[in-house]
């Protein structure tokens, strides 16, 4: 299945199961995930919708919250994305969401610290907060057999005293093998300055409490305001990317408002490479 049917039926699906349009007599009908109180952030969300091909829908959201709904959504497209690019990284891939990250083994020592902040509260006052976070989306890869490790010979007669440290190899556990942290993905359906800084917060967590690589670090959202998305983008040292989940609609609704603060503003992220489309994401997992 190409990228391009993917991400047909990623948009079909948000336009189904999440996209509503709110009725407001005073500030006019607009998409869910606009500001209602901007009329520039409405004025893109339609354009968005449109060039998406939303079918209007003000029927209440059934069970999840947008949110959460989001979360699924954009798992499941990952998945599927990445199992076509399965040749490029082989191995076991697992894909959850709210699923903590002392579940893997670059972050298993935080179940121990945690233990010890909750019986010391004098401690855990201290150093404050829960090390523990659950992203929204988590990607992890299990270790390998040493029979899938050697199809080349590299685990020879001496396998037995070198690379019996690193988390690959099954072997190396005395308990259930650990998978290890590939990838970890926020997603914000919108984006409000709070939202932002506690996304920042989350990916400062991963950075310094690792024992081991550190996994890719992004967030996906659906914020049509290009000025919200930057209040995520901009930067550098702790989110790898940002990643829109209809860029190129966007752009050209920026094109089609003629705002030139947006349109430079998204050259900006994009040649800057903080900002990409939801189609580059599953490309770029793999590297």
């Amino acid at each position: 299945m190409s990228i391009a049917e993917l991400r047909r039926d990623y948009h079909t699906q948000v336009c189904r199961e999440i996209i509503r349009i709110r009725r407001n007599k005073t500030k006019g009908d607009y998409p869910n995930f606009a500001d209602g109180d901007s009329a520039q952030s409405r004025e893109y969300a339609w354009g968005i919708i449109r060039r998406i091909g939303c079918v209007e829908n003000d029927a209440s959201l059934a069970g999840q919250s947008a949110g959460r709904q989001f979360e699924i959504i954009t798992k499941n497209f990952i998945e599927k994305a990445l199992n076509e690019l399965r040749h490029l990284q082989p191995g076991d891939w697992q894909y959850a969401t709210g699923r903590p990250i002392s579940d893997f083994v670059q972050y298993e020592h935080l179940t121990y610290i945690s233990k010890i902040f909750r019986e010391d509260r004098e401690l855990g006052s201290a150093f404050g907060g829960s090390y523990i976070v659950r992203p929204d989306i988590v990607i992890s890869k299990t270790p390998l057999t040493d029979e899938e490790i050697n199809q080349s010979g590299i685990l020879d007669d001496d396998a037995d005293a070198y690379a019996k440290l690193t988390p690959l190899r099954a072997d190396n556990f005395a308990g259930e093998p650990r998978p290890s942290l590939q990838a970890v993905i926020s997603c914000k359906w919108t984006i409000r300055t709070d939202r932002a800084q506690n996304t920042r917060t989350e990916v400062l967590n991963l950075i310094r409490n690792r024992k081991g690589h550190l996994p890719h670090i992004v967030a996906v959202t659906a914020e049509p305001w290009p000025s919200r998305i930057a209040a995520l983008a901009l930067g550098t040292g702790d989110l790898d990317c940002v990643y829109h989940f209809a860029l190129t609609e966007l752009q050209s609704t920026a094109e089609e408002i003629g705002s030139e603060d947006s349109l430079e503003l998204l050259k900006m992220m994009v040649e800057g490479r903080r900002l990409r489309d939801i189609s580059d994401l599953p490309f770029d997992l793999t590297l």
